[in-house]
């Protein structure tokens, strides 16, 4: 298993108490462990309540070995002797969040259903139910992505631009939809599903080929158009209901002659002609206006320059709700990029839909309203992935075994999903002279606070939350730890 999150390497190594039940620890040779889950057994967080006022409760994961480890404390009146003060203010509010989650991809599905019934159950509960991390946002590929065991569309049949045999394929029937609609059973918040588009039919593109370099011929647009529409309506005939779409998976991946897997290269001036001309007025004349639409979906060194055009242009800019973001290039591209886009779209949020390695305080302290993960579980060499683009994923299947390993990303990943939920506000968070802890603060107007803290270093440090109201929050930090506290 190859480790490519950062935070994976920045979480745990041994076994840890949790609120439901304790991980079995496995080592695969890397400085952190996975957790061990089978069909009768599985480390769970459990139901974790804020506390009464005038409480606050710590949930850790550290590298040195806990999962999720709570402890409630009082809060004090003073700080505490040789602390990090951390300070929060409620009255600078940012963006609204839209959730956490990941992908419902081929092989995620493909994956699971090779297990027995009941680690089926498991997997699907460690990401949906109020025991688990509860993910409340739901990536689908249009048809086939890399991460399918073959390359295929939705139509397939050439010259039909009537789309008259638009049909599902049997990924969809088999390892989508079933683990969707048993998604939606688990989670207590709505489920947010949203479908982006890695290929049109192969006919309707200028090379023929689902990969490679290759563009929508311009006699297409409007049938793809219509594929955009037909793909909704037949996930909600199923039972889906999508909550949105975006435009094209990594548009200008499709102007690479080398590239492996299926794609589509957009301009951005051809894309915001599409967008006010065919898809847009098909969305809107088919009902499904109310679906958010986000553009680019790519990495963020296409902010701010490749959606401006079509943001700029009130005739697109009027069906377009959002900008999709990547992570694969924030290694080298700075986080202004993203104040800069806010600043120029105040009124089009942000997101990243395709995320793993990066860091999450880069994102969403500079206005991501979510944070979407890649497929959410891989056999044990990374796959399957029919252009061999291997790579890893916070749950990984051993169906040979019966069994799946929770690798720290997943941890990491509940530290946000678990206690963030849609419609909670960030605020105002910082640190005094601190640089090895990072933190992203937050809150609703119910009232509940959730702070989620990160401390980069080697040693343990103490640190002191304040919300200006005259109350601290004392607490130690482990090294290499996340922690969400909750107040």
């Amino acid at each position: 298993m190859r480790s490519l999150c950062v935070l994976v390497a920045l979480l745990g190594a041994a076994a840890a108490q949790a609120v439901g039940k304790e991980c079995i620890p496995r080592n695969f040779g890397f400085d952190s462990v996975a957790c061990v889950c089978n069909a009768t057994y599985c480390d769970e967080i459990g139901d974790v309540s804020f506390p009464e006022a005038g409480y606050f409760t710590v949930i850790t994961s550290s590298r040195d070995g806990l999962r999720f480890s709570p402890e409630t404390l009082v809060m004090e009146d003073a700080p505490a002797a040789d602390s990090v003060v951390v300070r929060m203010n409620h009255n600078q509010e940012f963006q609204t969040m839209m959730g956490f989650g990941g992908a419902f991809t081929d092989s995620t599905g493909l994956n699971i259903v090779k297990l027995s019934e009941g680690a089926q159950d498991k997997v699907l509960r460690a990401y949906f139910s109020p025991e688990g991390i509860e993910y409340t946002v739901g990536r689908i590929p249009i048809a086939g992505s890399d991460f399918s065991v073959r390359p295929y569309s939705y139509d397939d049949v050439e010259g039909d631009v009537a789309l008259e045999h638009f049909a599902l394929a049997e990924e969809d029937n088999l390892y989508k939809l079933p683990l969707i609609l048993k998604a939606q059973e688990l989670t207590r918040q709505p489920l947010q599903l949203f479908g982006s588009p890695w290929s049109p039919p192969a006919w309707m593109k200028t090379n023929g080929k689902f990969n490679e370099s290759g563009e929508l011929l311009k006699e297409m647009w409007q049938p793809w158009s219509d594929y955009f529409v037909k793909f909704v309506e037949a996930y909600e005939a199923a039972g889906a209901p999508i909550w949105g779409l975006t435009t094209q998976n990594e548009p200008l991946s499709g102007f690479d002659d080398n590239w492996g897997w299926n794609t589509c290269g957009w301009t951005a001036e051809d894309m915001r002609d599409w967008i006010k001309a065919n898809l847009g007025p098909t969305l809107q004349a088919a009902g499904l206006r109310r679906l958010v639409l986000m553009v680019d979906d790519f990495n963020r060194d296409t902010l701010p320059w490749y959606p401006k055009p079509m943001l700029e242009d009130p005739e697109s800019a009027q069906y377009i709700d959002g900008t999709a973001v990547h992570w694969y290039s924030d290694q080298w591209v700075g986080p202004s990029v993203m104040d800069e886009t806010h600043m120029l779209f105040p009124d089009k949020f942000l997101m990243y839909t395709e995320a793993c390695e990066g860091n999450w305080r880069q994102n969403i302290n500079h206005f991501s309203t979510g944070w979407v993960d890649w497929n959410m579980a891989l056999d044990m060499t990374g796959g399957p992935n029919w252009a061999g683009n291997l790579v890893d994923s916070p749950i990984i299947i051993n169906a040979d075994a019966d069994e799946f390993y929770k690798q720290p990303s997943f941890y990491a990943m509940g530290h946000f999903s678990k206690f963030v939920f849609p419609g909670a506000k960030r605020v105002f968070s910082s640190t005094v002279s601190e640089d090895d802890v990072e933190v992203v603060a937050f809150h609703e107007t119910s009232g509940r606070n959730v702070i989620v803290l990160h401390n980069r270093g080697e040693e343990a440090k103490n640190l002191s939350v304040t919300d200006e109201s005259g109350s601290y929050l004392n607490f130690p930090i482990p090294a290499k730890a996340l922690q969400t506290v909750i107040f």
